[in-house]
């Protein structure tokens, strides 16, 4: 990734503030005038109320729409003063009204499928690849949806009276591949947009200003950045959020407390994370290209810190011989991961599936940390095992 593409969204602009200051700032405002300087942990389950008339009021008005009650807290599945300080903020970095967050990723999208599904739109299009455990939920209709795959020329074609949701993520769980998501969108007509934004984060890539209506985050990765959280999030206009909240009130699919703490404190730092990872995942992306024990290196246009790339080798040997680089699923930290995508992300969508979304046997998928890119690139060069003194089929660079 060239430095024009590193700092080109060191000026975007969240309402009157850089994206830089919001991830330091928002959801945190009002802590000076409190005294503070660190966001308080409200580890409470219930709030005491003496006025119960008025509690009934407030309750009434959350199942009406789903907004957040006004005045003091009530229950912790209604919500939670430290998770909405984190929702505040990451609503701010990705440009939406809202966020609701979840106990996980996979929870913020059960929650937004359940949504659907309540107005009697079961139906869902969408574009492979995703991760590996969305592709499930949807192929399995767990939820009593029904998916139709296509890819995102016949978005279009593909929509249908009972159509409640397009799905895509971009970039791509495992390949890193990208769509165009103002033409998706613009395919999906009246149907609601989800972006998966988890890989690109919105330091790099802000769905909601390309007509998607709901973004999608993983936040147990990137958001959190250092492997010590588990969590999901949706940013949307209120109207959806208010469905999202009531959702998450019935299926109790909340967020921890300590855990919206460390996300906050994990979006402070996130765009420094993601430039520095970036940069550092960009070299390894051309020197991973230029080598012959590797066939194809997938790295998207719009730059981060994932690197995919299929071996002339064994990948399962690739994965036994890391030495620095941790041979474990999940991405994001500030520490590089391996790992194989049909063994473990993948493993669970069906084979041909799995390889027709260009998901190989010999993909291998790396998040890349904030570790020295020479002491990287020593242990994958010693882990891609010796270079052949034969000539290697030609390989081929994917952006």
């Amino acid at each position: 990734m060239d430095t024009a593409s590193m700092g080109a969204y060191d000026d975007v602009r969240t309402a009157s503030r850089a994206l830089a200051t919001e991830a330091v700032h928002a959801g945190r405002d009002d802590l000076a005038r409190q005294g503070l300087h660190a966001p308080p942990i409200d580890l409470s389950t219930t709030y005491p109320s003496f006025d119960s008339r008025g509690e009934a009021a407030r309750i009434d008005a959350f199942a009406t729409d789903g907004a957040d009650p006004d005045g003091p807290p009530i229950y912790g599945r209604l919500g939670n003063p430290t998770v909405a300080r984190f929702e505040t903020a990451l609503a701010r970095l990705e440009g939406t009204e809202s966020a609701v967050a979840f106990a996980s990723g996979m929870a913020a999208l059960s929650a937004v499928l359940l949504a659907r599904s309540a107005l009697g739109l079961r139906h869902v299009v969408a574009v492979r690849p995703l991760y590996g455990c969305s592709d499930h939920l949807l192929t399995a209709g767990l939820l009593g949806s029904e998916v139709t795959w296509t890819d995102p020329a016949g978005i279009a074609d593909a929509l249908r009276p009972d159509t409640g949701l397009v799905m895509v993520e971009s970039p791509a769980n495992p390949t890193l591949a990208e769509v165009d998501l103002r033409a998706v969108a613009h395919s999906c007509g009246q149907v609601p947009l989800l972006a998966d934004n988890t890989f690109a984060t919105p330091v790099l890539q802000r769905p909601a200003e390309h007509g998607a209506r709901l973004v999608l985050h993983s936040a147990t990765k990137y958001i959190g950045g250092h492997g010590d959280v588990l969590a999901g999030v949706v940013a949307c206009d209120e109207e959806f959020a208010g469905q999202l909240r009531k959702i998450r009130f019935a299926t109790g699919g909340v967020l921890h407390p300590l855990a919206g703490y460390l996300l906050l404190r994990g979006l402070s730092t996130l765009p420094v994370r993601v430039r520095a990872a970036s940069a550092c995942a960009a070299e390894i992306a051309g020197r991973l290209a230029a080598d012959p024990r590797v066939a194809r290196v997938h790295y998207p246009r719009l730059g981060g810190a994932m690197v995919a790339f299929e071996v002339h080798g064994d990948p399962h040997e690739v994965i036994s011989r890391v030495g620095l680089i941790t041979p474990a699923v999940s991405l994001g930290s500030v520490d590089t991961l391996i790992q194989h995508p049909a063994s473990i992300s993948h493993r669970i969508v069906d084979a041909d599936d799995r390889r027709g979304a260009g998901v190989s046997d010999r993909l291998l998928r790396m998040s890349v940390g904030l570790e020295d890119v020479d002491d990287l690139w020593a242990d994958l060069d010693h882990a891609l095992g010796e270079r052949s003194r034969t000539a290697a089929p030609l390989r081929e660079a994917v952006r």
